[in-house]
């Protein structure tokens, strides 16, 4: 297939221009936390490197068909001397594939002959909605259950078959990709020095070869128990980006049948691999929030309705690390609008938590740090736009950090199932209730010595500050759909205010007891597992206000940055080794 640039050589040369395309920084080669590791995890790395960009290849073909043929079109004009090319290959390499939203929610389209497909990489191109419905439909009164089961499940790819669909596993699509993978982990595990990091490898090495969920099971009950190793390696398995699947709720007669027949509908996955040197001191901060988790769950609202990861107990299952990130690849490193700055996997809906398994938090420090002069003015020129003055001192962007703790343990708390019946807004009221135990809890956690009330008047501040944004972003921009969402909320409820001017006040002594209220109303849209109940309640919410309209045009005024890019030069040395 013959492919057009999407964008004119101007705006791709304003696009990959430094104030435009912001670049994150992983570990460079001569990093001292690679230098003090011992010879054989330095030698592991090389392999994991290696195993983690066969798993973004893979994820590529997952987010859309066109994305390899694209690379090898991009690549191959590269070589002519494109210019074109150059410069959308550098877009390409950031946003991981074809298409994405930038940070002002406008679609970035790389390739000007292709359009978006809700079924990305996972159905049929040319599959629409109403056609994915009626043959489910169909299928199911035929009685093949199994089948359908298959197809609506979170680690298959769809095909059509005659009049049908059916469904392939992963691993049997992507065969010979996982089985070098899996060779790779193996590799890894017989120089690593971590004897528990090497039994979880060899366990994920097995679920490279063999399309068996139990095997990815037994693979996260072994990672989440890691908590002192000098490495980190994640396969991210997350589904908040699949758009067809999550529409069966939306078709009545389908959703009905799906009950009536027991069938679990579940998002298809994106993969991503994380690559990382542990931090011993970050870990150790981190940690300190270990011993109020089980206060934190009985302080959720309504927590004898249902059950949840972490229950009331002194045992908790849950593991923290901070990692110096060596390489993001696949889902977790496409800089899409952003990047995340931690992960609490594995997810409800994955296989492991039904065999005791527990969940593990990884914060990644490459992406949280603000280091250079010129990011730190434009910090101070973005407060300076848009918060009261008289609150700056309450301002503290290393803030961001405990309040990113607390979000990554709130998505432990509240009920632990029955979700996924929210469809498309499920991965909103996720996000958004993660944000709201975080700020729930910090009178407990003040009162119980963990913050100081200095420190808990900051992360507020910076927290509401933080969450402004430069335009109304789109349904499927979770994370940022959830910060409109209690923007309008803590508008509404007098806790923060936004002037004619867009200039944010906040009265600090409301904004607990407000967001203590939004989390017990959004526990009761997840326990009532009604889509319906939890569409109004996104967009009786989702309001993008005049005020936040004016603030978004100031902010646009301070900051240029439409995306972003990741640096690795350590990952691209190790990848480069000949072992």
């Amino acid at each position: 297939m013959k492919y057009n640039f999407g964008l004119d050589i101007e705006e791709l040369e304003k696009r990959t221009s430094k104030d435009y395309l912001v670049t994150k920084k992983m570990l460079d080669v001569d990093a001292p936390e690679f230098e003090s590791l011992k010879d054989g995890d330095k030698k592991a790395l090389s392999y994991l490197v290696k195993a983690a960009r066969i798993i973004e290849k893979i994820n590529m073909q997952l987010d859309s068909h066109h994305n390899l043929p694209f690379k090898e079109f991009l690549e191959e004009e590269v070589k002519k001397g494109n210019k074109k090319a150059e410069l959308t290959k550098i877009l390409f390499d950031a946003q991981k594939g074809i298409f994405a939203l930038d940070c002002e929610s406008n679609l970035v389209k790389l390739a000007s002959n292709l359009e978006l497909k809700k079924g990305r990489g996972f159905y049929p191109d040319d599959l629409t909605k109403e056609e994915f419905h009626k043959i489910l439909i169909n299928m199911i009164k035929n009685g093949e259950i199994e089948e359908v089961s298959a197809i609506l499940n979170q680690r298959s790819v769809v095909e059509r078959d005659n009049q049908k669909l059916k469904a392939i596993d992963f691993v049997d699509k992507f065969a010979d990709d996982f089985k070098k993978a899996a060779e790779l982990l193996l590799r890894a595990s017989c120089v690593s020095t971590c004897i528990p990091f090497n039994e979880y490898l060899r366990l994920q090495s097995q679920a490279f070869l063999v399309a068996d969920p139990m095997l990815d099971a037994y693979a996260d009950k072994k990672w989440a128990t890691l908590q002192d190793t000098p490495l980190e390696f994640t396969i991210t398995r997350e589904n908040y980006t699949d758009e067809m699947t999550e529409t069966v709720y939306e078709n009545e007669e389908l959703n009905n049948l799906l009950k009536e027949n027991n069938i679990e509908v579940v998002s298809k996955d994106y993969l991503g691999a994380r690559v990382g040197i542990v931090n011993k001191e970050g870990t150790d901060y981190i940690l300190k929030v270990k011993d109020f988790l089980p206060v934190m769950a009985e302080n959720m609202p309504y927590n004898d309705q249902y059950k949840q990861v972490i229950g009331g107990d002194s045992k908790v299952s849950q593991t923290m690390v901070d990692v110096d990130l060596v390489e993001v690849a696949g889902d977790v490193g496409a800089f899409r609008a952003g990047i995340t700055l931690a992960e609490n996997l594995p997810n409800n809906d994955k296989l492991s938590l039904t065999i005791g398994g527990g969940r593990r938090n990884v914060y990644h420090r490459q992406i949280r740090f603000i280091t250079s002069e010129d990011a730190k003015k434009k910090l101070q020129e973005r407060l300076d736009a848009i918060l009261d003055k008289d609150l700056h001192k309450y301002y503290d962007d290393k803030m961001d950090h405990p309040f990113t703790i607390g979000h990554e343990n709130g998505h432990s708390l509240g009920p632990k199932s029955g979700c996924d019946a929210l469809g498309k807004y499920k991965s909103i009221i996720e996000e958004n209730k993660a944000d709201m135990v975080s700020l729930s809890m910090l009178d407990i956690l003040t009162d119980r010595g963990l913050y100081t009330e200095e420190e808990k008047e900051k992360i507020i501040v910076t927290y509401a500050a933080d969450n402004m944004l430069k335009s109304k972003p789109e349904l499927s921009q979770a994370h940022r759909v959830r910060s409109v969402m209690q923007n309008y909320y803590f508008i509404k409820e007098g806790a923060i205010n936004i002037s004619n001017y867009g200039v944010l006040t906040v009265k600090i002594d409301k904004m607990v007891e407000t967001a203590r209220k939004m989390l017990s109303e959004i526990i009761k849209v997840q326990m009532s597992q009604d889509f319906a109940k939890g569409e109004k309640y996104v967009l009786d919410n989702f309001i993008w206000t005049k005020e936040m309209e004016i603030m978004g045009q100031k902010l646009k005024k301070v900051s240029k940055r439409l995306n972003g890019t990741t640096e690795h030069k350590l990952a691209d040395k190790l990848f480069e080794e000949d072992i």
